[in-house]
């Protein structure tokens, strides 16, 4: 079959290989035109299915965190916005990656001069410890207990002076899962790395606070990644929108409940 269609359009295709086959460049070419008709039939079926029965199917390939913390508290309101909008969650629980395939939106962590090929910015990275205004506010003796996420950095405390300014020790609490890290945190349980991302919601409403009053910006860009190929539904477009300003309207409340951490101009990468 690969040969005959080498033979019929004049190039090679593939490269034989010891187990098998790997793509030449025309190979690579013809698979990314093929990859976005697909993409494009695929898309289009879905607008037809959306007209037929009024609900459009969306997917987020989104953190097990992003999801409880930040989705959840505001599913009400997003049912609001996008009754027509049958949403569905690809879950990660560890590290935010892999592939956008079959997907329509998801979020991803980009590096220095990295950027996806389709998407919008969310934020910077910004970490700062939270806990609870009773955790925070509890007397000073005895030890600060530390909440961790295990396949993160563990000496994430190691970027915030203030902690160590409180002349306790450090006991720890380690998680896999990250939504059960903040969970922990939210039931009073010690000080955890808030991922400003994640954590915004309950930072407006008060039930997490900075632990102190200060952040960590790392050199990750945190972005709204949509399909590489093929122009997005635009009920995909709206939705990704639509996460950007409820993203915004928590940035404004924080940054006036803690103007000197500036955390608006940290997130818009003006700090």
């Amino acid at each position: 079959m690969l040969a005959r269609m080498e033979e019929r359009m004049g190039v090679r295709l593939f490269n034989r290989v010891r187990g098998g086959v790997e793509l030449t460049d025309d190979g690579r070419l013809l698979h990314q035109a093929i990859t976005a008709g697909f993409n494009t039939i695929e898309a289009s079926i879905s607008e037809i299915e959306a007209r037929a029965t009024g609900m459009e199917t969306i997917t987020l390939s989104v953190s097990t965190a992003f999801t409880t913390h930040w989705m959840m508290p505001r599913m009400e309101k997003l049912r609001r916005d996008f009754p027509n909008v049958d949403l569905r969650f690809q879950l990660i629980s560890g590290k935010v990656g892999g592939s956008m395939h079959d997907v329509d939106l998801g979020i991803r962590f980009f590096t220095g001069n990295e950027r996806p090929d389709a998407g919008a910015l969310l934020m910077p990275e910004i970490i700062l410890p939270v806990c609870t205004p009773g955790y925070r506010d509890k007397p000073v003796h005895g030890s600060d207990i530390i909440i961790n996420l295990t396949d993160s950095f563990r000496d994430w405390p190691n970027l915030f002076p203030g902690l160590r300014q409180r002349e306790l020790d450090l006991y720890s609490l380690n998680f896999s899962d990250y939504s059960i890290v903040i969970q922990t945190a939210m039931l009073g349980q010690g000080i955890a790395p808030g991922w400003l991302n994640v954590v915004s919601h309950w930072l407006r409403l008060g039930t997490l606070v900075p632990a102190i009053r200060q952040t960590h910006v790392t050199e990750r860009r945190c972005y709204l990644v949509q399909q590489p190929t093929g122009t997005p539904r635009p009920t995909v477009a709206k939705l990704r929108d639509w996460i950007l300003e409820e993203t915004f309207r928590d940035l404004e409340e924080i940054d006036r409940m803690y103007p000197e951490m500036e955390l608006l101009n940290l997130a818009s990468g003006r700090g």
